[in-house]
């Protein structure tokens, strides 16, 4: 009896001993796995990198990306320079001066060798201080990071109309003297009273960006985000600075709200008719004969609030709608009746008085 027992118990210690030594994670285990023959010398892990991956960026590393650029445009660890490893000995300009500066190298993870390549290589031209994050960039996302994107793919996704929400996290002031098209602006300060312009599909691509890579901004506005349980948060932290160089002066897409959920203001309404009239789908919800007798905005579309119930199913997705009337007051109405139904759609509406008169354009001026 005796004997069974203490069998039993070796048994019983022996099996957890196993577990114990057994890897945790799926990370874990493919490192286990993988073939480590020609890795660098010098591993780190996520937690490592994260002290390095900060805003404003720290000048005595330098994290990067060894990928391709076509997947690093798509994400990558916050400050990552891109120096594919195919093209390492044609861009080392992008390298350092000082040679005692830390390198941190990575790629896609454990089974790729890019990373490596490129530290034996930078190895080779007198650097001293050099590491590999052999995890890469599936671990940095998996835990939790919000990647940062490049200027080249955010244009790529507005142009695609892709459904995201781009927030600029700098002040009204900032915002409203130019922004990336379709953004919307949170600042900073007023995050915690402007959350309902959040999406409410929490899995929703939101993207937030401020005034470049010594504004703190985006980063504390996308960590806020990530705690209210948004799983799909991205950085734009060049941000606009380099919209602007890349692209030209863009306006605020007249998507700057004022003082209710989805009310645009009289200057961004007009300021987007003037300089973006195409990048939203402008709805007007008068009657049909005070159209004809009258007039309306040339990009506008006719649909009376009478009507617009029967057409929520059918109301594009692809571009912000804007509601408006004559006053505010049949604006106002059809953007509450669709936002109950469809939290998909980007709603706004303008509550001002327009005065329409035939073969001239419509004065905008603020509502009695």
């Amino acid at each position: 009896m005796k004997k069974r027992f203490y069998t039993a118990l070796s048994r019983t210690l022996l099996l957890g001993l196993f577990l114990g030594l057994m890897p945790v994670t799926l990370a874990a285990k493919e490192a286990t796995e993988v073939d480590r023959s020609g890795w660098y010398k010098e591993i780190v892990d996520t937690e490592y990198v994260s002290q390095f991956a900060v805003i404003p960026p720290r000048d005595d590393v330098m994290i990067i990306d060894s990928r391709p650029s076509r997947k690093y445009d798509k994400g990558f660890v916050l400050t990552a320079v891109n120096i594919p490893d195919t093209q390492f000995d044609k861009l080392t300009d992008r390298l350092p001066e000082d040679k005692s500066t830390e390198l941190i190298f990575y790629c896609g993870g454990f089974k790729c060798p890019l990373s490596h390549k490129s530290a034996f290589s930078a190895e080779a031209l007198g650097y001293t201080n050099i590491k590999v994050y052999a995890e890469g960039y599936p671990a940095w996302v998996a835990k939790g990071n919000p990647p940062e994107i490049s200027a080249n793919h955010l244009k790529k996704l507005i142009d695609k109309g892709e459904k995201m929400t781009l927030v600029d996290a700098r002040p009204a002031r900032k915002f409203k003297k130019g922004a990336v098209p379709t953004a919307i602006n949170i600042s900073w300060t007023q995050f915690d009273q402007m959350t309902d312009q959040l999406p409410s599909d929490k899995g929703e691509l939101l993207v937030f960006y401020c005034g470049g890579y010594q504004c703190v901004l985006s980063t504390k506005s996308a960590a806020r985000a990530v705690e209210m349980g948004y799983t799909n948060v991205a950085l734009f932290q060049a941000g606009y600075p380099a919209w602007k160089e890349a692209y030209g002066k863009s306006s605020a897409s007249g998507l700057e709200t004022g003082e209710e959920a989805g009310m645009l203001t009289i200057e961004s309404f007009n300021r987007l008719l003037r300089e973006e009239p195409d990048s939203v789908h402008l709805i007007d919800v008068r009657d049909q004969s005070e159209v004809d007798a009258d007039g309306t905005f040339a990009t506008a579309r006719v649909l009376p609030v009478d009507q617009v119930e029967d057409e929520i199913d059918s109301l594009p997705d692809d571009k912000p709608i804007v509601f408006f009337c004559s006053t505010g007051a049949r604006s106002g109405e059809a953007y509450d009746m669709v936002r109950m139904v469809r939290d998909d759609l980007k709603l706004y509406f303008l509550e001002a008085a327009v005065a329409f008169k035939k073969q001239e354009y419509p004065v905008v001026t603020p509502a009695e």
